[in-house]
């Protein structure tokens, strides 16, 4: 196309995708090139901003490395790792939903025996928590030999890898269900803390007027052969920022409670959570729906 108008420049750009690309990619890129030409129009942007937004993303780049992904911290503050996610992963047989891993999580953790703590250096005014539940199927039945890693923030707001002064996998475990498909460990009740805002993620929280805090939670990944890996999150039901979680990860099924533990318990406080998780084989009937 030789004369490019306002009128024209979306239709010319759609225009120079090659016929050869995946029908994926042309859907996508088609889409996007439509909405984000219409958005332009719609706010009436300047070149100033645009060239303000470039270097946005460029700081954004500098400052990303192998422990930081600048972008999914972008991508979880507009709640587009969250959308991504919900879209993915959209429970089929009434199993455990899930949400986001978080930028947080290590591979390899401590494997701990059932009932073990993941606690290696004690904080001023922490609180114990016995987290204990069943991991059973879709069809209620308990599921043995099921793989979970937990992780979770300290009382000072930070993950060991954050914190230089917390032993190295401070907070960690990974855990397997019993015959019964029961698990148990002991935690710290977790605390708010605030996403990384000090970089080009913590540049747009202001543009927003949000803030960068999430409620207390722990971490949870499930994971056995022949059945869907599970990600989640369990919220502590009494935490601060249920209701406004800088990173919209929140759902009301992911609340536990936590409660004073009984007299002579070991804990003080206890919790119980259950998770289904779904067969493989099910994924038959989801084809057939």
């Amino acid at each position: 196309m030789r004369s490019i108008t306002l009128d024209n420049i979306t239709e010319a750009v759609v225009g120079a995708l090659s016929d050869d690309i995946p029908a994926r990619n042309r859907e996508i890129l088609e889409s996007a090139l439509k909405h984000m030409h219409a958005f332009m129009k719609e706010v009436d942007l300047t070149y100033e901003e645009w060239l303000g937004a470039m270097e946005w993303m460029r700081r954004a780049g500098d400052i990303s490395d192998d422990s930081r992904n600048e972008f999914i911290l972008i991508s979880d503050i507009l709640g587009v790792e969250v959308l991504a996610d919900m879209l993915d992963k959209k429970p089929t047989h009434n199993e455990t939903i899930s949400t986001v891993l978080g930028p947080f999580y290590r591979e390899n953790p401590p494997v701990l025996p059932k009932g073990a703590s993941i606690i290696q250096k004690d904080f001023e005014g922490q609180e114990t928590v016995r987290v204990t539940g069943t991991i059973r199927d879709t069809e209620g039945n308990p599921v043995p030999g099921v793989t979970m890693d937990v992780w979770e923030d300290a009382p000072n707001g930070l993950y060991e890898q954050q914190d230089p002064d917390q032993p190295d996998f401070n907070l960690r475990g990974r855990f397997e269900t019993d015959a019964d498909g029961a698990y148990d460990f002991v935690a710290i009740r977790p605390v708010p803390y605030p996403i990384p805002y000090d970089g080009a993620a913590g540049e747009l929280l202001k543009y927003m007027g949000h803030h960068p805090m999430r409620p207390g939670h722990i971490h949870f990944m499930i994971m056995k052969d022949g059945y869907k890996s599970l990600i989640s999150q369990i919220y502590d039901s009494e935490t601060e920022y249920l209701d406004n979680d800088s990173v919209f990860a929140v759902k009301e099924e992911l609340i536990g409670t936590m409660t004073k533990a009984p007299e002579g318990a070991d804990t003080d406080l206890v919790m119980t959570f259950d998770f289904v998780i779904r067969n493989n084989a099910l994924l038959g009937d989801i084809a057939a729906e």
